[in-house]
């Protein structure tokens, strides 16, 4: 590989040890996974990202199945008078409401706000489902868009539009309710880290940074690669608090009429930029096999005598790889090897497959990892084995490689001194005990730009309280949790 093909094709990226933010766009636009367009805020998803999105939506919808959820869908607009219904929740999204106020030339008789989320519009029309015990529980899921009219956006990890999954379900009983919160809050903590080999941390919001309108607010919390704190996913006990609003009610066995319990739960495209931030490097993405377009390239090494023959072999080797794995043939002529491998590193798959004619002759090909470059060679014959087995190493690999980091760039601190030196000159989280009062927890906020991510949870999903004898970091107060810090995006 020439020198000058390795530099045309990383020159537009950004060293992600100069400028991580800078890094990130150019990568994605670099990679082809999104690009802006003339609406600002608005992306375009193009082919190769919008295929990683749905390698990661099937792996999660089909969790979301085997929990006995079913997929629908709801209105895109809400009457302005349903979302008013809800004080504190119109008031969370209030400066993020888009509103239609015109049906073609005509002024319309009321404003339809482009649902920031749906929880006003399904509460109107579970109020018309729900009569009695026996249509209970809802366990429904939609596939969607959103806009919310975010003033500084980022590709993926927040624009005006994006997409995303949204649970909403109605159940007999509080116990139930809390019991459908902590299971969704598991299926996506088992979902990042099985299938985005991305670890996170489970916990409860605080009161301050719990969704509008919820009882609590349950998230998985991830560490990017430069130390930030990423919300990767939320599941919300919402309580009676919407089923009041909207009298979503049913008669139980007991003839009495009550309010149904709630519930909702997303992720959404940002878990995109999510991958991005926690495995990528200088030369581009690194992408965990599960999620890959494509797990295997196979790059022909050609020379002119035999460029004919290596390139029939290499069609026939990936026909024969078709069930093994996701293939792609890069039989491109009028580019090199060498600038094949350096598009798709930047593309991040997660396995190269080399070929040349002394490879034929030997019955052999070279297998490279994108995590770690690591060369092997492999007899053609043990391709059908070898290739899951790489592919499953290479994402237990790096998920492994994620937590360390994630645990190597967690720390303790002995006091609130410490603590801001510590959240303004090192990256990840600071684990410390917080005394549980509100403005306490906005004071550290507006002193740090540092916010509680979440309260761990014990193997039962109980918030863990802190020990006795631990004292607030801030305050000195008596601890009330160990909580974990960290900037965010």
């Amino acid at each position: 590989m020439a020198k000058n093909e390795k530099s045309e094709m990383l020159k537009d990226i950004t060293p992600k040890s100069e400028d991580f933010s800078q890094w990130y766009i150019d990568l994605v636009r670099k990679a082809e996974l999104a690009d802006y367009t003339a609406m600002k805020g608005c992306m375009v998803i193009k082919p190769y990202g919008f295929a990683l999105w749905e390698n990661m939506r099937d792996a999660l919808d089909r969790r979301i199945k085997e929990t006995g959820h079913q997929n629908a869908y709801f209105p895109l607009f809400v009457p302005e008078s349903l979302l008013k219904k809800e004080a504190s929740h119109i008031e969370g999204f209030a400066p993020e409401v888009a509103w239609v106020t015109h049906g073609g030339n005509d002024l319309l008789e009321e404003r339809l706000a482009i649902r920031p989320t749906s929880e006003a519009i399904i509460c109107s029309i579970y109020a018309n489902w729900v009569q009695s015990y026996r249509d209970l529980p809802i366990l429904i899921n939609q596939w969607a868009n959103v806009v919310r009219w975010e003033k500084v956006t980022r590709l993926f990890l927040r624009t005006t539009e994006f997409l995303w999954q949204e649970g909403h379900t109605c159940h007999r009983t509080m116990e139930e309710a809390q019991e459908e919160t902590i299971k969704m809050l598991r299926v996506y903590q088992e979902f990042a880290e099985t299938e985005l080999a991305m670890p996170v941390i489970p916990g409860l919001k605080t009161e301050s940074e719990k969704f509008p309108g919820a009882l609590t607010t349950w998230s998985i919390e991830a560490m990017m690669s430069d130390g930030k704190a990423l919300q990767a996913g939320t599941s919300h006990n919402l309580g009676q608090h919407f089923s009041q609003m909207f009298e979503i009610m049913f008669e139980d066995e007991d003839h009495i009429r009550k309010h149904v319990w709630q519930t909702s739960w997303g992720v959404s495209t940002r878990l995109v930029g999510g991958v991005i931030m926690t495995h990528g490097d200088e030369k581009g993405l690194i992408l965990p096999p599960r999620i890959a377009p494509y797990q295997v390239v196979l790059v022909p090494i050609v020379q002119a005598a035999t460029k004919d023959m290596v390139i029939a072999r290499i069609r026939e080797l990936g026909a024969s790889l078709k069930g093994v794995a996701r293939i792609t043939v890069d039989d491109r002529e009028q580019y090199s090897p060498g600038w094949k491998f350096n598009q798709w590193e930047m593309k991040g798959v997660p396995l190269r497959l080399e070929l040349g004619p002394k490879d034929i002759e030997k019955g052999q090909c070279v297998l490279v990892r994108r995590d770690t470059r690591e060369k092997i060679f492999c007899p053609l014959g043990e391709l059908e084995t070898r290739i899951p087995a790489l592919l499953a190493q290479i994402q237990t690999d790096m998920l492994e490689r994620a937590r360390k980091f994630r645990d190597d760039n967690t720390r303790t601190v002995k006091d609130y001194e410490e603590f801001k030196r510590v959240i303004e000159n090192e990256r990840g989280f600071i684990f410390a005990p917080w005394c549980g009062d509100a403005d306490v927890e906005k004071e550290i906020k507006d002193e740090t730009k540092a916010t509680i991510r979440c309260i761990p949870l014990d193997d039962n999903s109980e918030p863990i309280p802190a020990a006795p004898g631990k004292v607030c970091i801030k305050t000195g107060r008596p601890a009330k949790y160990e909580v974990y810090f960290g900037r965010a995006y």
